[in-house]
């Protein structure tokens, strides 16, 4: 049984788990993911499997 994992979608749960812990770094936590996912798709790192 092989389990392949997105980058994308790891760093959004990531994210939702720490606005659900920690409300206040709502700010952060959003522009840091726009960020992250900005990179990801000028670099074309999209479809790599971790």
């Amino acid at each position: 049984m092989n389990i392949t994992l997105g980058l994308g979608p790891l760093v959004s749960l990531i994210a939702g788990i720490l606005i659900l812990v920690m409300p206040r770094l709502l700010n952060y936590i959003v522009a840091l993911y726009l960020i992250i996912i900005g990179i990801i798709g000028l670099f074309g790192m999209g479809g790599t499997h971790l």
